[in-house]
């Protein structure tokens, strides 16, 4: 019975080590459990009648904020596939310093600006954020895939168009699936970006972790922004390192069916 328990303690203490579970506690305890901090936040800044941002539930915020930037990054994943699968192709191969250009000019506009441009055309709300952050994303998925596609060994797609394969055939069975562990670091990347950058988005009425932020700063309550700041920070070590952990089991799957 001892032994048991103590396999079970060790079981949940090697849990508690692995990073991406603990910071899935540590981000799930700040979202269910930030009313019951108000007292230490009330003690840290004693001047504040409001120590703790009210007006909505962290647990809301933090829905809208995911489901925000993943929509964005979603039209980023598709465009960014598509343009980096079209400049590999040979009818592409020209177009690729054009496309290079387009997706990295959208990184040289920041957010902001283009709120600023998509706010009057598209109104307050979710719809000109996601345009603004699907742009800001594009830039390290094209890159990624360009590169993944090109780290594709000569002899594999040598061999795969001496078993008749089609040139269809070779990039969704071949080149992509051996692209997808360079391909994925871009995807990191830009979600990572994006979950920071998404936070701006509360400047033009979309509903963010940016929310406590804004407010906070508008109104000099410091442990507003901490709190939004805090949340923000929690989710993106989350997510990245839940890529880093299916980064891992991509390049292990792509050893084994070397």
């Amino acid at each position: 019975m001892s032994g048991t328990m103590n396999a079970g303690a060790r079981r949940g203490i090697g849990l508690l080590a692995d990073p991406l579970i603990l910071s899935g506690l540590v981000l799930a305890g700040l979202v269910f459990g930030m009313p019951l901090l108000k007292p230490v936040f009330a003690a840290l800044f004693p001047g504040l009648d409001r120590p703790l941002y009210e007006q909505d539930s962290f647990l809301n915020l933090t829905i809208a904020h995911v489901v925000l930037v993943g929509a964005s990054s979603a039209i980023s994943l598709v465009i960014g596939v598509l343009a980096g699968v079209f400049v590999t192709r040979r009818a592409g191969r020209e177009f690729r310093p054009l496309v290079e250009t387009i997706v990295a000019t959208g990184q040289t506009f920041p957010p902001v600006a283009v709120l600023a441009v998509a706010v009057p055309l598209l109104g307050f709300g979710a719809a000109p954020a996601l345009i603004a952050l699907a742009i800001y994303g594009l830039l390290p998925i094209t890159e990624a895939v360009v590169a993944g596609i090109e780290s594709v060994p000569v002899g594999v797609r040598e061999a795969a168009r001496g078993i008749g394969m089609s040139a269809r055939g070779r990039l969704l069975h071949v080149e992509l699936p051996l692209a997808a562990p360079v391909a994925l670091a871009g995807v990191r990347t830009s979600v990572i970006i994006n979950i920071g950058t998404a936070a701006i988005a509360s400047t033009v009425g979309a509903k963010t972790l940016g929310l406590p932020i804004i407010v906070g700063l508008s109104g000099f309550n410091t442990a507003y922004v901490l709190q939004g700041a805090l949340v923000v920070g929690a989710l993106a070590v989350f997510t990245d390192l839940a890529f880093e952990r299916l980064g891992r089991r991509l390049d292990r799957w792509k050893r084994d069916s070397a």
